[in-house]
């Protein structure tokens, strides 16, 4: 009798368990949404109102949209995973019509029925005020019919509008919010400067008449690229006239351009919010180390799984199935998988090369688990062993990976890593006879070995001195091209090892440190019997 009572309760707790578990719990909680909130409103100036738009849905063809990602500083703030809503932020406490105090509304899709039915659940009002904390909610429709006058604000703070979305024609989409908060706000475009044309005005407004020929030099290098700085018959004037007077009276009319003429700021929630989002708290480090971790192991499996008949696709394919297996929703960027010189090609995602052979494989991917992306890159022989020239030139990066995360530490300034990863790297080189001297200029290293990771893989910061807390990654590779200027030898070799540090008081801390990284700990790994080896399906040809 005690046995059957035993399995009855065994098995209710077990149900309830796992009825629990359908979904996930471990997201961001709403306590940190509401902290990231009031850390934000303290740096807001008085009087002063936050205007935030969540992603809209985009089309990938016909009838068929891409699988919804919502706007990283929106789920930073709120929680919300869905579109059609908008955040409001207010410095100071705000009066509503029923006579209550509010300082923030979170604006979200109307519950339907028969959208849900096709779509999935809708949090609605409801589930917005229960599970996401916020005490003031409301429909999306409410804020177009809302009388908020946005004029009354010393700022509105606001990003910059991309207008890339669509109107479908179903009310309370982005499209409408964003529309009706140009017409409540009184937005107009033509208020703001592109950043190089700010700086183009700034470098007019700072420079003397008498050196104003510097200027102009600027102007000419670089109009071709900004048609905006071309298109300008300001700086078109500033630019070619030898009358100082007159030069004099268009340097006093740019300045006038600098000048605000309107309260809607579209800088300070960029500056704002990656100061904030560069220092991770711990319950933002806890997910990032997971998602990490999970693109570590994935590099693992495929390095026992690796043989020469496979194709790119697959070895993308058993990354991500690894990434699903952990419950990770989707990966934090395009899978590049570029066997041979397709790793030259640096943000190469076709990954359609049917056979890698006996190539270097570079892989670099990452696993986005609730929310937050990771980024690490592994090139290993997909023969399970280095040739004489692929070693050289792997060891070249490893050495110089090793230096370049030995930089990463609290007060170091973030070009540290590149510094220290670019003088191996051409010490390497050199050694190697591929460059003639150590300050020569090439394109073996094209690009900068470090940024930082969080809810973007390119994560905003001030990329100012590290701070602790921030995650970086540091990835120093050599490509060498086919037709490179050296040996063919070398030719069609490409390396980049790339992990995902966090910065401590204490010294860096690779997250991804997982998955094998010299040489011989790679070779070792590929000898080990895979999950897959016995995977076989059937030949469709």
């Amino acid at each position: 009798m005690k046995s059957r009572i035993f399995l009855s309760i065994l098995f209710f707790t077990c149900f309830t368990i796992f009825s629990q578990e359908r979904i996930p719990t471990d997201y961001l909680s709403k306590e940190f949404h509401k902290q990231r909130r009031e850390l934000f409103r303290k740096k807001m100036p008085a009087n002063s109102v936050a205007v935030f738009f969540a992603n809209p849905v985009r089309n990938r063809a016909n009838d068929v949209d891409y699988v919804y990602h919502q706007d990283p500083n929106f789920y930073y703030l709120t929680g919300y995973r869905e579109p059609n809503a908008v955040l409001l932020i207010f410095k100071e406490n705000q009066q509503g019509e029923d006579g209550t105090s509010y300082n923030e509304v979170l604006y979200v899709q109307e519950r339907n029925l028969n959208a849900e039915m096709w779509n999935g659940k809708r949090l609605g009002v409801e589930g917005a005020k229960n599970k996401l904390g916020f005490a003031t909610a409301f429909n999306a429709i409410d804020f177009i019919s809302s009388n908020i006058n946005f004029k009354k604000f010393d700022k509105v703070f606001i990003e910059n509008f991309k207008d890339d979305y669509r109107n479908t024609g179903n009310l309370a989409e982005v499209f409408d919010l964003v529309k009706s908060f140009k017409i409540k706000s009184g937005y107009d475009p033509s208020n703001y400067l592109s950043r190089a044309k700010k700086y183009v005005y700034e470098l007019v407004k700072s420079t003397p008449i008498e050196n104003s020929a510097n200027v102009a030099q600027v102007i000419e290098r670089i109009e071709n690229r900004y048609p905006d700085i071309k298109n300008d018959e300001l700086l078109t004037k500033y630019k070619t006239t030898t009358d100082n007077k007159l030069k004099g009276d268009l340097k006093e009319k740019i300045t006038l351009k600098l000048t605000p003429t309107t309260n809607i700021d579209i800088d300070f929630l960029t500056t704002t919010l990656s100061d904030m989002r560069e220092i991770k708290t711990p319950e933002e480090i806890k997910l990032l180390t997971k998602a990490i971790r999970i693109s570590a192991i994935g590099q693992i499996e495929v390095m026992k799984a690796m043989k020469p008949h496979m194709s790119e696709t697959e070895l993308q394919g058993i990354h991500e199935f690894v990434y699903k297996k952990y419950g990770a929703e989707y990966e934090g960027y395009p899978s590049i998988v570029g066997a041979g010189n397709n790793g030259c090609i640096l943000h190469y995602i076709e990954n359609n090369k049917t056979k890698v052979g006996h190539d270097l494989v570079l892989m670099d991917l990452g696993a986005e688990y609730r929310g937050y992306t990771a980024d690490v890159t592994r090139t290993i022989p997909a023969s399970g062993k280095f040739t004489p020239e692929q070693k050289a030139i792997y060891d070249i990066v490893y050495k110089a990976q090793e230096a370049g995360i030995k930089a990463s530490v609290v007060g170091a300034s973030f070009g540290d890593p590149n510094k220290a990863c670019r003088q191996v790297i051409n010490e390497g080189l050199l050694a190697l006879g591929i460059i003639k001297n150590i300050d020569e200029r090439h394109n073996y290293l094209p690009h900068g070995v470090s940024h930082y990771l969080g809810l973007d893989v390119h994560d905003p910061g001030t990329y100012g001195t590290f701070r602790e807390n921030s995650v970086i990654t540091v990835e120093p590779g050599i490509y060498i091209p086919e037709g490179s200027p050296c040996d063919k030898k070398w030719w069609g070799i490409a390396v980049r090892i790339e992990d995902d540090i966090l910065i401590t008081e204490k010294g860096p801390v690779n997250l991804s440190a997982e998955a094998p990284r010299k040489s011989e700990e790679i070779e070792k790994m590929m000898a080990k019997k895979s999950v897959l080896d016995a995977f076989l399906l059937p030949d469709l040809d």
